[in-house]
C-alpha cells in the first residue's frame, strides 16, 4: 500500500493518506525531537511520498511544532493546499489565565487564531478538541466550532481523548443542530493499548468517525529495541512514558510480535504499525519521527501483508480483560442469538439462551 492510496476520514469528503505524519517531534523543547533544518526535511520527503495529513496541537513543544509546519509551507501555496494540517485546542497556552485553555468559546476561538499565526495559514483543515472540558457545555463547544468551520477558518472537526458517551452526546447534538459534524476520534491504540475496544472504537464506527491513533508504538515500547534484559530508554526525555510501559505482560506481546516480525522479514516496529493499520475504524494511525532514517522505517509497514494466524497471534496475546459493558454484551448476544449465525458471527448458547427442549412459560 503507497502512502498516497488515500482514505476517506470517517463519514466526510476529506482524504487523507494511510499514514498521518505526527508532529509532536517538531522542535527541542522538550528534551527529544528534531530541529527546524531535520523537521523539515521529514516534512518534505513525507509529502514528496504522497503523505498529504500532517498532525500536531498548540502546545507541542510550546507551540514551536505550528511555528515549524507554518515556516514550511510559507511561500509554498500549492503544497499547502494540498495537505491537510490538523491541529488541536484545549491546552492552556496563558499560564494563569482560566480562560486560556479548555473549550469554551473564548478559549477555542482565542486558540484558532493563535494556531493560524503560528501555522502562517489562514484556515485549519481539522480542527481536533484536545482533550474534554468538563466545566464548559458541550453545546457551547460545538456551537463554538460550528461557528468558525462556517468563517472557513476551519474545515472540519474532530475530538481527541475523551470519553465515548460525551463524544456521542456531541456528535448527536451537532446532528440535530445542523451543526458541523465530528469526522475524525484521536484516540491512543496499540498493541499494549487497547481498552479503546470496549467503547471508543465501537462509537467511532456506529457514529462515522475516522480514528487516527497516537502513539501505535506505544512511546517505543514496540519498536523491537527493548527486552526483558534491555529496558533503557535511548531518550531520556520520553523516559518515564517508556518506562511505565515496559511491563511483563508488555514483553509477552513484544516476543509475539518479534517472532511474527522475523517470519515476515520486517521489523518489530513495522508489524505493530501494520496491526493498528488493519484494525477496524482506524483510517490513518499517527506516526512520529525524528529523523529521516526513522520516517522511512515507519513507511516500511505499508508494505506488510500480515496473515490471519499472525493476527491471531498477536489478537489473542494482546487482548486486555473486557469490562463489564463487554462482558454483558457477550452474554446478551447470545440470549438473543444464541446457537445461530448472523451477519457472519456465530453465538454460543449461554445462560439466557432458550432451546428447543427447555419449557417456555
Amino acid at each position: 500500500m503507497p502512502l498516497d492510496a488515500y482514505r476517506s476520514l470517517g463519514r466526510s469528503g476529506l482524504r487523507v493518506s494511510p499514514f498521518c505524519l505526527g508532529g509532536m517531534t517538531f522542535g527541542e523543547e522538550w528534551g527529544y525531537g528534531s530541529d527546524e533544518a531535520g523537521s523539515s526535511a521529514i516534512i518534505q520527503r513525507y509529502t514528496e511520498l504522497g503523505g498529504n495529513f500532517i498532525d500536531t496541537a498548540n502546545m507541542y513543544t510550546l507551540g514551536h511544532s505550528e511555528a515549524i509546519i507554518g515556516k514550511h509551507f510559507e511561500g509554498r501555496r500549492g503544497e499547502r493546499n494540498r495537505v491537510v494540517i490538523a491541529t488541536k485546542f484545549s491546552a492552556n497556552m496563558s499560564p494563569g489565565d482560566p480562560n486560556g485553555g479548555g473549550s469554551s468559546r473564548k478559549a477555542i476561538l482565542a486558540a484558532c487564531e493563535e494556531s493560524l499565526r503560528r501555522l502562517r495559514t489562514d484556515y485549519i483543515d481539522l480542527y481536533w478538541m484536545h482533550w474534554w472540558d468538563q466545566f464548559t457545555p458541550i453545546e457551547e463547544t460545538m456551537s463554538a466550532l460550528d461557528s468558525l468551520v462556517q468563517s472557513g477558518k476551519v474545515r472540519y472537526v474532530g475530538f481527541s481523548d475523551t470519553p465515548a458517551w460525551k463524544v456521542a452526546q456531541a456528535q448527536v447534538t451537532a446532528m440535530f443542530r445542523n451543526w458541523a459534524p465530528i469526522v475524525g476520534l484521536q484516540i491512543e491504540y496499540s498493541l499494549l493499548e487497547r481498552t479503546v475496544e470496549s467503547e471508543l472504537t465501537p462509537m467511532a464506527l456506529e457514529l462515522g468517525l475516522g480514528v487516527t491513533p497516537w502513539s501505535p508504538l506505544r512511546a517505543g515500547a514496540l519498536s523491537g529495541k527493548y527486552s526483558r534484559d534491555n529496558t533503557t530508554p535511548e531518550s531520556a526525555g520520553r523516559g518515564p512514558s517508556l518506562s511505565r510501559n515496559l511491563t511483563p505482560k508488555a514483553f509477552d506481546v513484544i516476543d509475539v510480535l518479534l517472532a511474527v516480525a522475523k517470519e515476515a522479514e520486517t521489523s518489530a516496529a513495522s508489524v505493530a504499525l501494520a496491526w493498528v493499520l488493519a484494525q477496524p475504524a482506524v483510517t490513518s494511525p499517527i506516526i512520529g519521527a525524528r529523523t529521516l532514517d526513522q520516517l522511512t522505517d515507519n513507511l516500511q509497514a505499508l508494505e506488510v501483508r500480515l496473515t490471519t494466524d499472525q493476527l491471531t497471534r498477536l489478537n489473542e496475546v494482546s487482548t486486555p480483560p473486557a469490562d463489564f459493558t463487554a462482558l454483558n454484551m457477550r452474554g446478551a448476544m447470545s440470549g438473543s442469538f444464541g446457537g445461530l449465525t448472523v451477519n457472519a458471527r456465530t453465538f454460543p448458547l449461554g445462560l439466557r439462551s432458550v432451546t428447543e427442549n427447555d419449557k417456555v412459560w
